[in-house]
């Protein structure tokens, strides 16, 4: 056996710290940005059935929830607004006493230096749940796109450090940007859902925001899971109109294409580590059937291996703790 030749590679294995030593890919709690759901009223603490440990939260709690966040090493946070009233057009999205516009207000007076990320859409403000104008039963896309850059303006007015669009309408990008810098936020970034498949993991999400379609589905505007060069193309039209993030959303599902994207574009990936992702790993720890630490920290990981530069994700405030315990 002495003549025998071959590589040792357990020599790099052999101690913790060892394997710290040459860890290839690590996270931080700043590596991740916490989704929140705000409601009209007050003394409002709605538990997600559908999400175990999310709740949506009534202004009045609000501070409370970004201290913890800034308490653990968190600092950014994307917001999203469960109105009182919706309509046909979401009116409520784009007005300047909206739900998510006074969360933002009330968010960057406490803690300026808290990053607000606000989502922009229509789905959680309109009457049937689709994310822009319907005529004829079909979804318009531009008229939905002066709906969005006015959102988008009406959130960069009340604060928001950077704009999100998640709708996938075509040229929402260029048209969130024009309206941003028409109405003097040429500095606002917008941090676009670039690629966003049509996916079944979103299921608990839309339990969160009130935001299922009251008809049909979301195909002809989210990505068909099968694509990964339409990927690209729509993430190169997003750069070409001017994004500053590129989110690939769902996570877990599309490692491949996050590292694409990655490959591809020199803009910071964000992962977008989806409700049904978080809720599948919930239910199993809760029936003892996985470790959730462990699993979490890997998942997580596993995002930052394929490219992510941030994940935005509803396991943040754990996996923060967990890793302050190492």
């Amino acid at each position: 056996m002495k003549d025998l030749q071959f590589t040792r590679h357990r020599r790099l294995r052999n101690s913790v710290n060892m394997r710290a030593l040459v860890r290839e890919t690590h996270l931080h709690p700043e590596d991740f940005i916490y989704p929140i759901f705000i409601v009209e009223g007050e003394q409002k603490r709605n538990a997600v059935k559908s999400m175990p440990g999310v709740d949506q939260i009534s202004l009045d709690y609000l501070n409370d929830e970004i201290q913890e966040l800034v308490d653990l090493g968190i600092k950014s946070a994307m917001v999203f607004g469960v109105p009182a009233e919706k309509d046909a057009v979401g009116s409520q999205a784009y007005h300047d006493h909206g739900i998510v516009q006074k969360g933002i207000r009330q968010i960057k007076e406490n803690f300026p230096d808290f990053v607000v990320i606000a989502d922009t859409c229509l789905c959680q403000y309109t009457d049937h749940g689709h994310c822009g104008v319907i005529e004829d039963g079909k979804i318009l896309n531009d008229p939905s796109l002066d709906l969005l850059a006015r959102t988008a303006v009406s959130q960069a007015k009340a604060g928001a450090d950077i704009i999100a669009p998640s709708n996938m309408m075509d040229g929402f990008v260029a048209a969130i940007r024009h309206g941003l810098d028409e109405g003097g936020f040429e500095d606002v970034p917008v941090m676009s859902y670039a690629v966003k498949y049509a996916s079944a993991f979103y299921g608990p999400f839309r339990d969160a925001a009130h935001s299922s379609p009251q008809f049909g589905d979301r195909k002809t505007y989210q990505m068909d899971p099968a694509n990964r060069l339409e990927a690209l193309r729509e993430a190169e039209s997003d750069v070409e109109e001017g994004a500053d993030f590129l989110i690939v959303k769902p996570a877990l599902s599309y490692l491949d294409i996050m590292r694409d994207v990655k490959n591809t574009f020199n803009l910071p990936v964000v992962a977008y580590n989806v409700s049904g992702e978080y809720s599948m790993i919930k239910a199993a720890a809760q029936n003892g059937w996985v470790n959730e630490k462990e699993i979490v920290l890997e998942k997580l990981i596993s995002m930052k291996r394929a490219g992510a530069d941030l994940i935005v994700t509803y396991h943040a405030k754990d996996a923060a703790r967990w890793l302050s315990d190492k």
